[in-house]
Formats: structure tokens, sequence, C-alpha cells
């Protein structure tokens, strides 16, 4: 059976079911029974097990934490590892985030390209081999996860009692294939700061994860009588400006400053505006203008700004494999007493995590605050010569005609967390990076073109 006849045969189910799945708003929630990461994220992973039962294959649900569609035989096992989690959507849409609505042969949606969509398509993958009938030697399994954006439960919980896969792919990042990943830390940077200034900040927050360039940042502060006008004053003209996207409102003796960013990926904080950099930049102006000094805003100001190289906190490195290291502030919150963020750095293949730390650690401490290590994933990489790297190369070559060389990402992927795994698909040469960004969507026909390539790709591994 030709595989590419099978999937546009059934283009439209593919289609349907993606709207479907996006329509589950699964973002990580509250702790219930059997559900540890709340009610959606399971509604998500239910969905997807019932219409993988329904298509004939064996399936599992693993306590809530992660599940799989399995079909065939033999020792061996081909895994293709996704997630049906999602960050939460952020603001300022075009199309509702959860609507999954089809405009100019796009489906939007949070989800629809981080994972959802490649999800599916490889599901449907699944099913043209398994009614093609064409003979395979390994197991395929599609191991579905529900805290892949957030602290990776879910793959502790499936290695506690289920075997890895010899060897597979993610479809969760680009196409050709990816060979090299750069590791992955969040530390908590914080520090308890003075309340009685002339310049009061009374609370800050900004951003929902570190992965994520946050695009709105709040900020209350108050003044005293003596200064409070001109601190008006200064913040209405600073704001004034078009291009700032900073909002202020004044109450009786407060001051609310509201700034509007534009949301990216972590891994590439580069493309986004982080609002929580804006507003601090600005805050720290406002004081500075005034003589007064908040330590912890200082600090921020001094060691990151608005860079995203991390060369003022002291660790700017690069290698040949996989470039310059990142930095993202994913989250602050600040209030009379306290104050702290937390970063996302993605750091070059060929150092570790000691290493960054060892470079932070004194220049946090010069400035009077502590250092947290929150969690870690360690680098990723596989020769460009490597069996499964060669392999998935020459499907993606057939398929497309195209010759390109494996590709190095800040992102991270399940496929550091099983040997023999690499990143494949379902981001096609040309078209934007649209993870955690506003207005996510998939195009149709990468849709459909995705699910034509896993089917080759899992026949090529099985």
């Amino acid at each position: 059976m030709n595989f590419d006849t099978y999937i546009d045969q059934r283009a439209e189910d593919i289609i349907k079911t993606t709207q479907e799945i996006i329509r589950i708003p699964s973002v990580k929630g509250p702790a219930q029974p059997g559900k540890p990461f709340g009610e959606d994220t399971y509604r998500a992973l239910e969905y997807m097990l019932a219409l993988g039962n329904s298509m004939g294959f064996r399936t599992k649900n693993l306590d809530g934490y992660i599940g799989y569609i399995e079909f065939g035989e033999g020792t061996e096992m081909v895994g293709i590892l996704a997630h049906l989690d999602v960050v939460p959507p952020g603001g300022n849409w075009t199309y509702p985030p959860f609507a999954a609505e089809i405009h100019d042969g796009k489906i939007y949606g949070r989800g629809a390209i981080d994972d959802k969509g490649p999800a599916v398509a490889a599901l449907y993958a699944m099913k043209a081999l398994k009614d093609s009938g064409v003979p395979l030697n390994k197991r395929i399994r599609l191991i579905l996860g529900l805290d892949e954006e957030s602290g990776w439960e879910c793959i502790q919980r499936y290695k506690e009692t289920e075997e890895a896969p010899s060897l597979g792919f993610t479809p969760d990042a680009d196409y050709p294939v990816i060979h090299a990943e750069k590791g992955i830390v969040h530390y908590k940077i914080f520090k308890q700061v003075e309340g009685n200034l002339p310049v009061r900040l009374i609370q800050l927050k900004g951003g929902d994860r570190p992965n994520i360039v946050p695009d709105y940042c709040e900020a209350v502060i108050e003044a005293t009588p003596d200064i409070r006008d001109q601190v008006h004053d200064y913040l209405k003209k600073a704001t004034d400006a078009p291009d700032l996207q900073v909002e202020l409102c004044r109450e009786e003796n407060t001051l609310t400053l509201k700034a509007h960013g534009k949301s990216a990926h972590g891994s590439t904080p580069e493309k986004g505006i982080n609002a929580i950099s804006k507003i601090i930049s600005l805050l720290h102006s406002c004081m500075k203008n005034f003589n007064i000094s908040h330590p912890f805003i200082d600090f921020y100001m001094d060691c990151i700004g608005t860079e995203t190289d991390g060369k003022s906190i002291g660790c700017l490195l690069e290698d040949s494999v996989s470039g310059k290291l990142t930095l993202n502030v994913g989250i602050a919150s600040m209030d009379t007493s306290h104050a702290e963020i937390v970063i996302d750095i993605r750091y070059p293949v060929t150092f570790k995590e000691e290493d960054i730390y060892e470079r932070i650690y004194p220049v946090v401490q010069r400035h009077g605050a502590c250092i947290e290590k929150i969690n870690e994933q360690s680098p990723l990489y596989v020769p460009k010569d490597h069996p499964l790297v060669q392999k998935l190369m020459k499907v993606y070559e057939d398929v497309t005609g195209e010759h390109r060389e494996p590709l190095s990402i800040g992102g991270g992927t399940y496929a550091r967390a099983f040997d023999n795994t690499v990143a494949f698909g379902a981001t096609f040469p040309g078209e934007p990076e649209l993870a955690h960004q506003t207005d996510e969507y998939i195009l149709i026909d990468s849709l459909i073109r995705n699910a034509k390539i896993f089917a080759r790709a899992i026949h090529a591994l099985a």
C-alpha cells in the first residue's frame, strides 16, 4: 500500500482530530486523584488513547502521568515521543487559542505545532503502516507525555515501569534532523530588599513559565508625597512614547505600570520582547532620576538588562557544535521585602551545568543575592554520522528532494530522555518558529506532509 495515498484519503480525519485535541486546553493544572497534572491534561490523554483504541491499537494509561499507543510484535521497539501538554496561551491572539479555527490553510491554536498536530500526524502514520500490512521487525509505540513543558515527571513515571525504546524520534522540533540539543538549567535568583524607599515597589509580577519570553508584566509603585507628582510626570512622559507599549494608571497613592512585550520560546529569547526587562528598565531609570537605589533592580540592570546572551552575568559561552548560550528571564515576582526572578539558560553541548553555575554564582553573590537551581537537563549530542541520524536524513531527502545538514537547537525535547533518540520534524525549513508564541498554528499542508514523512520514517526504522 502507498502510505501517501492512504494518508491523503484520511486528510479530513487528520484535520478534524487535530482540531479536537487543540480544543482541550491542556495547560498543567492542580493535581487531582489519578490526574497529577490536572483535569485538562488528563482529558487530552484520554482522548488520544480512546482514538488509538478505536483504530485497533493497544493502549495504556500510566496513572494519568503518561500513556502510549502501540502495535506490532518483536523484542525491539521504535518509540515516537510526543507531548499533549501546552504552555499557557498568553494574550493578544488574533483567533481564540483553544478554538482551533482554520484560516488561510492554517489551524490556529496553542499546541498546534507544539506538539499536538505532530502527535496526531504520528498516530495516523502508524495507522497507515498497520493497515498496509507491511512486515515490520519491531513494535511501534507512540508515547504521549503530559508534563513536557514543566518538570518531565511524566517521563520519570514512564521509566519506573516501562521499557525504553530501542531507538526512536520525537516530532517536536525542526527538519531535517536535530543531532544536538543545548543543556537547559533553570535558576531562581532572589534577595531580601529594603522597603522604606522614597519610591517603593509594592508589587511586580510577570511571566508564567521560565521557558517563555513573557509578553506581560505589571508593577505597582508608591512614592512619598514630596515627589509623588514628579514621579508621575516622569513616568507619564516615558510611557507616552508610542513604541514603548507601557500603560500608566494613577490611583490615590499608587501608580500602576502595565508593560506589553512579545512572547517567544525560551530557547530563542532574542526573538521576543521581554515585558519583565522592559518594566524593570523603566523603573530603574525612574529611580535613578530621583537618586534612589533599589538593590535588586540595580542587580537586574547591571547583570541582565535586556541581554539574552548571559554576558553581564558572567556566562557568555559558545561552541562550534551548538552555538551561543542564551538566557531568558521567564518569571519575576517582587514586593516591599522580597524580590526574585527565574531564568532559563540554554548552554552549549560541550559545557556542563557546573560550568554555568561557577560563572554566575560569584556575580550574584557580589550583589548580595542568592541563587538556587530549580531543575536541569543535560545536553544531547548525537554525531551526524550516527546510523539513526543518517536513516532519518535519507527519509527527509527522499520525500522533499532537499539535502540539508543536521541541526543543533536550544530547545529541549524528549529525545534526551532515551538513548538512540533524536528530534525529527515537525517544522519545515522556511516555516516560522511558532512554539510558545502568540497565534501559534500549523499549516494543513504541513500537517499532512508530516504524517507522510513519519510513516516512511517508522517503516525505515522498523
